[in-house]
């Protein structure tokens, strides 16, 4: 499949990050398979993540596909397209069901797990890719809603990868 974002795209990114005290290995290691439920609640105006159907492969190489079912009965298309054990991974969504399919031609998400002292700084980064004329609405007053949707499911997150951390 080829990249859904080039160079020559004006995209909309969108970046988040948080620490945690575990070493990037550990974390990326419990991060990388989540549950996606565990981690995506609805925070309005946006879906949670319920499930995920139709996963061809275990998510830990560049590409296998799913299908994340969101909480409004709505769904996307899922592909893993970066894998670097212990530091990084890259997927892409298409095919969104929901506004999103009014708004992007789909999104470039990225992971990445880098030293911060003894523990882990993670930074997530979604990119959109616009569709023809919706740049301004992405790249205005969607971004702080979706800002927030990352924040809350980056701290859920982090609170699963500390409290792995305290079980073991």
């Amino acid at each position: 499949m080829p990249p859904l974002i080039t160079s020559a795209d004006n995209t909309v990114p969108i970046t988040v990050q948080q620490r945690t005290s575990v070493a990037p290995a550990t974390a990326f290691r419990l991060i990388v398979p989540i549950d996606l439920s565990r981690v995506f609640h609805r925070v309005a105006p946006f879906p949670g993540v319920k499930g995920v159907e139709n996963q061809t492969e275990a998510w830990d190489h560049v590409g296998p596909t799913r299908n994340p079912q969101f909480d409004d009965g709505s769904q996307a298309n899922e592909q893993l397209t970066e894998y670097t054990k212990g530091s990084s991974f890259a997927y892409q969504l298409t095919g969104f069901t929901n506004i999103l399919s009014r708004l992007a031609a789909g999104v470039r998400g990225e992971w990445n797990f880098n030293p911060d002292g003894d523990g882990t700084l993670i930074r997530w980064t979604y990119e959109f890719k616009p569709l023809p004329g919706r740049r301004w609405i992405l790249a205005g007053p969607f971004t702080p809603f979706w800002r927030r949707y990352m924040r809350a499911a980056l701290a859920r997150c982090v609170q699963v990868i500390e409290a792995e951390k305290s079980d073991s």
